[in-house]
């Protein structure tokens, strides 16, 4: 398999914003939406697969272009993993989110049928002021906990941090969290559409209706121990010829770096996982064993394991490098 160009599934919501449509292109799978609030740039996921532009897999799934290549060009990091095992988005903010819950693995295959969903955000954008919700700030029971969702009082359980351009924000399945308004994001997650609402500013549906809220849930699998708050990248910044890297952030089911081009870099995807580059901003253009493809603004990329060296060259761009 050579390195792939996905196009997103395009998500609208009662909070999305027109930044994904204004700004890059992106057109919303409902065509009478009005605005874009998430791009599945990067998905196997049933509930909005990413598909291959160009080449010998046009128009397929990405879920589709594996099957036929093998699952080898996921890597050996995958092995044991159902299905394709991370989902990458970029999120438009324009009203704050639910708070909400993630279940892990164990709960989330045996009541959902599918992956838990550990997260971590990369702010790239937010207005003066922004903050998310991020974990609570008070050691409670189950019980209290459940009392307080019934209560609408809940949101005096949990950390409203500001944040900023930059900040990374990791999210372990459990924790409580919420983006908040203004705020635009990458978000590297489980593949898993499993979330579990706790409170939601007793917003409504398009019938009117208030969004379903899931205590039962919510209360089973949320980690009320008291969160620290730190939203620093994990590693310091590292030069190389062409580009300087920063890890932001790595678990066991991923790991995500920063890449900032001025010039040209080398590197490589082992045999251990796929390469997955996203284009924050600028362009440039990569070259591979058989092509060169030019990267702008959006652009999505999957490079397959054990492909070997590429070569990317661009002048003031940023890239989301994401592995298993």
């Amino acid at each position: 398999m050579d390195i792939l160009t996905l196009k997103p599934s395009v998500k609208s919501t009662i909070w999305g914003g027109r930044k994904l449509m204004d700004e890059y292109g992106f057109v919303p799978d409902d065509p009478c939406a009005d605005n874009a609030a998430e791009a599945w740039v990067l998905s196997g996921h049933k509930d909005g697969p990413s598909y291959v532009r160009g080449g010998m897999f046009s128009g397929m799934t990405l879920n589709e272009a594996i099957r036929v290549a093998g699952r080898q060009v996921l890597g050996t990091h995958c092995e044991g993993i159902p299905g394709f095992p991370i989902l990458i988005k970029l999120i438009d903010a324009c009203d704050k989110l639910s708070l909400q819950v993630h279940p892990g693995d164990e709960y989330a295959r045996r009541v959902e049928n599918e992956n838990g969903k550990t997260e971590a955000w990369y702010v790239l954008e937010a207005k003066p002021g922004a903050t998310l919700l991020y974990g609570v700030n008070r050691e409670m029971t189950r019980e209290e906990f459940a009392a307080d969702i019934r209560s609408n009082t809940v949101l005096n359980d949990v950390n409203a941090v500001k944040v900023k351009a930059g900040d990374v924000v990791f999210i372990p399945s459990g924790m409580l969290h919420a983006i908040g308004e203004g705020i635009f994001l990458a978000e590297v997650q489980q593949s898993s559409n499993t979330t579990y609402r706790v409170y939601d500013y007793d917003r409504r549906d398009k019938k009117g209706n208030p969004r379903e809220l899931h205590i039962e849930k919510a209360t089973d699998v949320a980690d009320l121990s008291v969160t620290e708050v730190n939203f620093s990248p994990k590693g310091e910044p590292v030069e190389t010829e062409g580009a300087k890297k920063t890890l932001l952030t790595d678990c066991r089911f991923f790991s995500m770096t920063s890449v900032s081009v001025d010039g040209t870099y080398e590197d490589a995807a082992g045999a251990e996982s796929f390469v997955s580059l996203l284009v924050l901003s600028g362009s440039g253009e990569i070259e591979g064993k058989k092509k060169t493809i030019p990267l702008n603004k959006g652009c999505s990329l999957f490079i397959p394991a054990g492909y070997g060296s590429f070569r990317v060259s661009g002048e003031g761009m940023k890239l989301l490098e994401t592995r298993v």
